[in-house]
């Protein structure tokens, strides 16, 4: 069934520069799209009148109240924005809206429909079993993208785009300034736009949310005060003179620092990006949505993968248009061949499943600079058919693989064999931070998958390699250095948070976790915090071993002053700085002493972990695991604890 178009064709322009309709409304049982000005509740409207006036010529009598209502239900509202329509769903429907994207996947390519309100659990839910996370509108996730959002919400009904509109709740904000540019319109302009805000402001829609909204105004300025005017019949001076009162009082319902539209203005930028997003965003947001900790909030891109029908998988047909990528943004953007790949991995190995999505992780959720080798990182989300828990894993790609061996020059041999090495270093690394006292996770699996070399040496693009990655339980908590410092003024948290880092700081001294410059790296992002039912922390794990190992040559007293930057940086924001810092030390000093008895008393298991591997001292992990005993052996604790507190900077 073709759609049948009522109105003019999506994306097509009317005043320069200025799509005809930005709104539409798509009836799904009947495959007829509405294009018509206005708003969704009037094409609604326009469609029953088609209904109506075709009845008539078919000499069948018009449909009844409750067949109009009917058919108005069976609309979905949509949004185009820029070359892409966006799907407006109702939470209790989403066969419909699915039908409608069906449908539209005729005019314009998958990637260029888009769902809204994925913060409602219903909607969120319904995509996420088709696989199709991807499918979601993204949030900004800088400045530069709030701007740009803000820029194309503006919007108008009948005139001019005096609007911002919400798509996700369908209300028109209209701010304090585009009221008073009113009065640069001619008469007869003004008095339309006045009419227009006069009869929507009174309106709700199918959510139950006005059609238009003065921003920022809340009680001071509302439809009441427009209500009484009959703006049509005033003559010019008259209307005139109501306008500047009128704006005069809706300014006066403004603070004076938001009474400027100014996307460059921070504050006045958060307030319109928090009204466009609705208040649904700020108290259901999606890491709430899969159980993720805030700060992976807006940091993940979801990505084409595949879908589970009756035990089958069904890829993506996006995966077909491989080819199209390097000439479509959005398409290259979306398609990550390693996305189809991991879900390969995953169905092997769990077998019959329900649904399964994969995620970039966009930018690094740590804030230490960038270093040389592979970062990426995904997120898995998988559920089996039959059990009632999803299962969400993080997904690393390994630092040095073939990929970049071949890029170093190395043969494919021997990139192969300095892959496979460094895969054992780094298994080998985390047994020994596990041996030494560091809380690592629980499970870490190595995998591989297959891709197109396509780097920098030519004779070897487009073969068949095997890249690596690990595989980890998420880790349900919140990473340190991103806790919020007022949850700091708890005594009762800040103790028990300065004794589990304390711990933490002394495994991860003992394993001399370092970057490349030998600075200390420690909670600084991979550190990540657990509490229990009450919110006080119960344990830090530490969620990516990077850089243990990397110091096993100088003395610990020579990084001590590092490990006092955790409490200098939080004690203005707890109420006892001295105890939260004794408290850390004594800590401290306790773990130390503790993994140093371990060793020393299980010494020969220790000394002989690593003895199967080659020990060779250009730094070799055997050699390095050798060094670090050595170094913990002579290491007084006590020594260190004050080398510490000597370093605290504390009023």
């Amino acid at each position: 069934m073709g759609l049948r178009i009522v109105g003019e064709a999506p994306f097509t322009t009317g005043v320069p520069g200025k799509p005809a309709s930005r709104i539409a409304s798509i009836f799904p049982n009947t495959g007829t799209m509405v294009t018509l000005p206005g708003i969704h509740a009037t094409q609604r409207l326009a469609y029953v009148d088609l209904l109506n006036a075709s009845a008539r010529e078919r000499g069948l009598p018009k449909l009844t109240r409750a067949e109009e209502d009917a058919e108005m239900a069976g609309a979905v509202d949509l949004i185009m924005e820029g070359d892409a329509i966006l799907i407006r769903p109702h939470p209790d429907d989403m066969a419909l809206a699915f039908q409608a994207d069906e449908l539209l996947q005729d005019l314009v390519a998958k990637h260029k429909v888009k769902f809204l309100d994925v913060r409602n659990q219903k909607v969120h839910d319904a995509i996420k079993r088709r696989g199709e996370c991807w499918r979601v509108t993204p949030l900004p996730k800088s400045p530069q993208e709030m701007r740009q959002m803000i820029a194309a919400s503006r919007i108008g009904i009948h005139g001019e785009e005096i609007y911002y509109y919400n798509k996700t709740n369908g209300t028109r904000f209209l701010t304090c300034q585009e009221f008073d540019r009113l009065a640069h319109l001619g008469d007869s302009s003004l008095r339309q736009h006045l009419a227009e805000i006069r009869e929507f402001s009174a309106r709700v829609n199918i959510r139950g949310k006005p059609e238009v909204d003065f921003f920022l105004a809340d009680k001071p300025f509302s439809k009441a005060d427009l209500a009484p005017h009959d703006f049509r019949a005033l003559a010019p001076e008259e209307l005139e003179t109501l306008h500047r009162q009128l704006g005069e009082k809706f300014r006066s319902a403004v603070r004076p620092e938001l009474q400027r539209d100014d996307p460059e203005d921070v504050q006045w930028r958060n307030a319109m990006c928090a009204a466009l997003l609705g208040h649904e965003d700020e108290a259901v947001s999606e890491e709430t949505l899969l159980g993720l900790s805030s700060e992976f909030f807006m940091q993940i891109q979801w990505l084409p993968g595949g879908r589970i029908e009756e035990g089958e998988l069904i890829f993506d047909p996006i995966f077909d248009q491989g080819g199209d990528a390097a000439r479509d943004p959005d398409l290259q953007r979306l398609y990550d061949e390693k996305s189809r790949a991991f879900i390969y991995n995953l169905v092997r190995e769990y077998g019959d499943l329900e649904y399964v999505n994969i995620g970039r992780v966009i930018g690094s959720l740590s804030y230490r600079p960038p270093t040389e080798g592979r970062r990426e990182v995904y997120i898995a989300q998988v559920k089996q058919r039959g059990s009632r828990k999803e299962i969400l894993s993080i997904i690393r790609m390994q630092k040095w693989g073939i990929h970049e061996h071949l890029d170093e020059g190395k043969s494919q041999l021997e990139a192969i064999l300095e892959s496979e090495e460094y895969t054992e270093y780094v298994l080998d690394r985390r047994l020994g931070c596990w041996q030494l006292g560091m809380n690592v996770p629980g499970r870490i699996t190595a995998k591989k998958i297959g891709e197109r070399y396509s780097g920098k040496q030519a004779n070897y693009r487009g073969i068949f390699i095997r890249s690596p990655y690990f595989e980890r339980d998420y880790i349900p908590g919140i990473a340190t250095d991103k806790i919020p410092n007022h949850r700091f003024r708890s005594d009762a948290f800040a103790l028990a948070y300065a004794r589990l880092l304390g711990r933490a700081a002394a495994a991860n001294m003992i394993v001399g976790r370092c970057d490349s410059h030998g600075h200390v790296l420690f909670d600084d992002g991979d550190e990540v915090m657990l509490e229990n039912d009450s919110g006080l922390p119960v344990e830090i794990v530490v969620a990516d071993q990077t850089g243990t190992f990397a110091d096993y040559s100088r003395d610990l007293q020579g990084v001590a002053a590092e490990y006092a930057e955790p409490i200098n940086r939080r004690a203005e924001h707890v109420s006892h700085c001295h105890q939260f810092a004794g408290t850390y030390l004594d800590a401290f000093r306790e773990r130390f002493f503790r993994i140093q008895q371990e060793y020393r008393n299980r010494k020969r298991a220790f000394d002989t972990l690593f003895k199967h591997r080659v020990r060779d001292e250009a730094g070799s992990f055997a050699y390095r695991w050798e060094k670090v005993l050595e170094r913990l052996h002579r290491t007084d604790p006590r020594e260190l604890a004050t080398l510490i507190r000597e370093h605290l900077a504390l009023k």
